[in-house]
């Protein structure tokens, strides 16, 4: 298994045991920050648009009913069971112009300007190449269209992140991770080079600060279940998940918000 392919496998892995938490009520910022990105896109009706690494429809749901019943937007993601309940959600807000697939983003196979609008939130970070996903997510824009990706500022979710990895040292040194893909494009600057290096000259960035409260330790604990530390936590038997817990939650006894600061861009081709 090449780099590209263990890291799509490891991605899918994650958010699929993550699937049973990601909708859990202390994990809205996904969905808050999917409809601010939907909102900062200005969509028309009528208009098509593409959502990569969509979870279970943060932005797409909010994107169907900005496009109308003319428009169409098309949701792939890795992991099946978020695509599952994405189709739920659409359903139940009878949304018929909303497809979910579980697709990989850099093989959909859509010829070039085939969209009016691409959104990536929160995921051109899980490829190995992240130039290499924003030029391919380039490719399907048409003229006069645009490319949002919404990423993560710096700190995220501090305290809890740092006092998770201390968990995680303590008894699995070996599950530690020396650097977070994300963190290369956490600044505007960053961001700008990266998208600068697809071909993309110019971009509004907005960087947005930002905090999620928690009521207790307990929430955070959620949050972590309910994401991308979930594929951490798989690794761990029952013994030692356990103690990573009690150790992660005993260090945010005094925790009341977590860190969500976020960046915001839109290209227009």
């Amino acid at each position: 298994m090449n780099e590209f392919e263990a890291a799509k496998a490891k991605a899918a892995a994650a958010y699929n045991a993550a699937a049973d938490y990601f909708d859990h009520p202390v994990s809205s910022f996904w969905h808050r920050f999917g409809r601010r990105t939907v909102e900062r896109l200005g969509l028309r009706a009528g208009e098509t648009v593409l959502d990569v690494c969509c979870g279970s429809g943060g932005s797409a749901l909010p994107a169907a009913e900005a496009v109308g019943a003319q428009g169409k937007v098309v949701a792939v993601d890795l992991a099946e069971r978020l695509v599952a309940l994405g189709k739920t959600k659409a359903r139940e807000k009878g949304l018929g112009n909303i497809e979910f697939e579980a697709a990989d983003m850099l093989s959909l196979g859509y010829p070039d300007a085939s969209f009016d609008v691409v959104v990536c939130v929160f995921g051109i970070f899980f490829v190995p190449d992240m130039v290499a996903a924003t030029r391919e997510l380039w490719r399907m824009v048409r003229p006069n269209g645009r490319l949002a990706i919404t990423t993560w500022g710096p700190e995220l979710f501090e305290p809890a992140n740092a006092a998770f990895w201390e968990a995680i040292r303590d008894e699995r040194p070996d599950l530690l991770r020396g650097f977070n893909p994300w963190e290369r494009i956490s600044t505007p600057a960053g961001l700008r080079e990266m998208l600068a290096e697809a071909g993309i000259g110019e971009a509004e960035i907005v960087a947005e600060a930002g905090s999620h409260p928690i009521r207790s330790p307990d929430d955070w604990w959620l949050i972590a279940m309910g994401s991308g530390y979930r594929g951490t936590l798989t690794q761990l038997d029952g013994a030692t998940l356990a103690r990573v817990r009690e150790r992660n939650l005993a260090l945010l006894e005094r925790c009341e918000a977590i860190t969500t600061n976020v960046l915001y861009s839109v290209a227009v081709r």
